[in-house]
């Protein structure tokens, strides 16, 4: 607005007549080459959503085929499993059967056993109380028996008493009659009680003999004898001591009389006392040491 209140006017200004130039050309040919473009473009989308349905098509037919694969092994497998399950059932079923069959037979068994189990204990109760009866008859016939064996024994012990008492008298009553080689008296036996005597009281062995007149010596403790001669009607004898690998000869010796020798076993002599003279025996005994040991 002026100072005086009234509005311009406009001004316009014409342009100038457009003069050909080569830019719209260039505009023409940019625009159709990018239709071409536009239209090359859709095209390839188009080709691109062909083979796009053409592959969603592909894999829907494959999906569809692998599904109804997967449905028909599924249900391959849900039937296999369904028979299993039918099969182990079965087996189930027979097992608890058999079962139910042996738990009859195991009890019946059972009862069996127990039976037979009392009539073992019942006749073992019946065999021990027999047993207890004969044990108590025969500590009743131990009892009489210790009682007979006591008295029997009081018997012996007087009848010991008796012939210890014999003994010593007879032991007593020995002759002791010296030797041909020891003058040393000897303990001599007369007879078999006489020579029991001896032996009881421990001090030689002594060896009884009967010896006949042979050819040959006999052999008597560890000496040999042989009979040379006899005079029974004087009781007189003659021997041959074969002792050491020597022999010595002892003449006309009487009756009850010691002969006495040496040995190089002992040092005390060996004895020979001839108490019976019979027509070619005599009848006797050897009294050795008891203590066997060099000379």
């Amino acid at each position: 607005m002026s100072e005086t209140g009234t509005t311009p006017r406009a001004t316009y200004i014409i342009p100038p007549p457009s003069t050909p130039s080569w830019k719209t050309p260039a505009l023409i040919g940019s625009l159709l080459l990018l239709a071409a473009s536009n239209i090359y473009l859709y095209t390839q989308l188009e080709h691109l959503r062909t083979d796009f349905r053409n592959e969603i098509s592909k894999m829907n037919e494959n999906t569809a085929q692998q599904l109804g694969v997967l449905r028909e092994e599924g249900s391959a497998s849900v039937r296999a499993s369904k028979k299993t399950i039918e099969t182990l059932q079965q087996q189930l079923d027979r097992q608890r059967a058999i079962a139910s069959r042996e738990v009859g037979a195991a009890k019946a068994d059972t009862q069996k056993t127990i039976a037979s189990l009392e009539q073992s204990v019942s006749a073992e109760q019946q065999k021990q109380a027999q047993l207890l009866s004969q044990v108590k008859q025969t500590a009743d016939t131990t009892s009489t028996k210790v009682d007979s064996v006591a008295t029997d024994v009081g018997s012996v012990k007087t009848d010991l008493g008796s012939t210890k008492s014999e003994l010593e008298n007879t032991i007593a009553n020995l002759k002791r009659v010296a030797g041909d080689v020891d003058n040393h008296g000897s303990l001599i036996a007369t007879n078999g009680k006489e020579l029991a005597a001896l032996r009881a009281l421990g001090e030689r062995n002594y060896f009884e003999f009967t010896v006949p007149k042979a050819k040959n010596p006999q052999k008597v403790g560890d000496i040999a004898i042989l009979l040379k001669k006899t005079d029974p009607k004087k009781n007189k004898y003659t021997i041959e001591i074969t002792a050491d690998d020597q022999k010595v000869e002892k003449k006309d010796k009487g009756i009850n009389e010691p002969v006495q020798f040496y040995t190089s076993k002992a040092k005390q002599p060996y004895e020979i006392v001839v108490n019976s003279v019979r027509k070619d025996t005599i009848v006797g005994y050897l009294s050795t040491p008891k203590v066997q040991n060099g000379r």
